[in-house]
């Protein structure tokens, strides 16, 4: 600190010297004064810095170092605000609409700010074959009461990515292989239960990209997961869950083509078992979790971009699915079978115009009826349309309506409107 405070005495004296050159010796006593005062100035501000910052010294041995590699913060402060004239499951996003012969038309009213979102994205090493990465992200939809959220792991993953052999292996919790897209919604949800399935589950990924031809790519994708079970009315009392009871992860696997207009086509499967021990059975009973998706995402002009999505499998309770239903527990003719459901999204992006772009979209996901008892939902669907509109760089207004439509076995079919709003600060 001392050699450095001398090193810059010297080199204020010499360019005070310098522009001082024929000037008179009163003038430079004066330039001395100031100076001096300067670097007094200076060294009270470095005592402050040093007393602001923890764990720092007086010892330049010694340094204060946050990491070796590099940290990206992002994320958003997100208020929503939303009305529904029927009552929606959950409230502060909708899933389906409850059954109307039980609430008809009770209207309801929610403000959160529970999509808050924070991440980190990591970069580093790189020593010019494998590049490393990671990244952490989190939101408040982790439970409790509305104005005490907890916290909730969205991702955390570790990459290794070798960009000239085009092959990367990936390690933590992030976004299923199967069905990866999402249409651009207001809405927390993004039509899970109502036609988009994929969510986020620990997992090993190994992919591997291919060039076809000059312009055409091919993208294979595998991963190892973990299967998401249940420990419910049919297991014995120890509570066993059924995706870790069965022994061995979920398979999922998807194969793209990128063409020469960024057009993306991609089929994706995945397959598992959950593993359910009771006494019912006498030993335990395996259920079969499978999914057959196919993807596309198309660039038919400049500001217009349509994706879509279709499923159909079984037991996809754990993957949203099913509309949120995945294997018959209750007493009655279909009890312990695998929910069968299809269904599927279709959505366009419009814009940007100036600050504004716009989305419109539909979703649904249909329920096997016979594998479902009375007073389950056997059909979900959802129409809507919203806009973004840039108040500033960093600060959006979002609106959106939907329409919503539930359908059960038996009485109890549902409709309902939605309005949500939000204003979200990016960072």
């Amino acid at each position: 600190m001392r050699k450095a405070l001398c090193l810059l005495n010297v080199v204020l004296f010499f360019a005070a010297a310098g522009n001082s050159v024929g000037a008179s010796e009163s003038d430079l006593s004066k330039e001395n004064a100031e100076l001096k005062q300067r670097v007094d100035k200076l060294e009270g501000e470095m005592e402050e810095l040093k007393k602001a910052v923890p764990g720092a010294t007086t010892d330049q041995t010694k340094k204060l170092v946050w990491s070796t590699l590099d940290f990206q913060l992002y994320g958003y402060l997100k208020l929503d605000a939303a009305y529904d004239d029927s009552r929606i499951n959950n409230g502060n996003y909708a899933d389906w609409v409850q059954r109307e012969n039980q609430n008809e038309d009770d209207s309801q009213f929610n403000l959160t700010a529970r999509q808050t979102r924070l991440g980190v994205n990591i970069t580093g090493p790189d020593n010019g074959r494998v590049k490393t990465s990671g990244r952490v992200e989190t939101d408040f939809y982790g439970g409790d009461t509305e104005n005490k959220p907890q916290i909730m792991m969205r991702h955390a993953y570790l990459k290794l990515d070798w960009a000239k052999e085009r092959f990367s292996i990936l390690a933590g919790q992030t976004s299923d292989v199967i069905s990866p897209l999402f249409p651009s919604t207001v809405n927390y949800t993004v039509c899970w239960w109502s036609g988009n399935i994929g969510y986020r589950r620990p997992q090993f990924r190994v992919t591997k990209e291919l060039a076809l031809g000059s312009d055409i790519d091919l993208k294979l994708e595998g991963a190892l997961a973990r299967n998401i079970g249940r420990a419910d009315a049919i297991a014995v009392p120890n509570g066993t869950e059924s995706g870790e009871d069965d022994g061995f992860p979920v398979v999922q696997a998807r194969a793209s083509v990128t063409m020469p207009d960024k057009t993306v086509v991609g089929l994706s499967g995945h397959v598992g078992e959950e593993e359910y021990d009771t006494t019912v059975f006498g030993n335990h009973e395996d259920f079969d979790t499978w999914s057959l998706n196919l993807d596309l995402t198309k660039p038919v002009h400049e500001k217009v971009t349509i994706k879509a999505e279709c499923f159909i499998g079984e037991n996809l309770g754990a993957y949203l699915g099913g509309i949120g239903q995945g294997v018959t527990t209750a007493a009655g003719i279909n009890r312990y079978e695998e929910i069968g459901s299809k269904g599927g999204w279709i959505a366009a992006s419009l814009g940007p115009w100036e600050d504004i772009r716009y989305n419109v979209g539909i979703a649904m996901d249909d329920v096997k009826e016979g594998n479902v008892q009375g007073g389950s939902r056997t059909y979900n669907s959802n129409v809507f349309g919203n806009f973004f509109y840039a108040l500033n760089k960093h600060v959006e207004w979002a609106v959106e309506f939907s329409h919503w439509r539930t359908e059960y076995r038996g009485s109890g079919d549902a409709d309902a409107l939605r309005v949500q709003t939000a204003l979200i600060y990016k960072f």
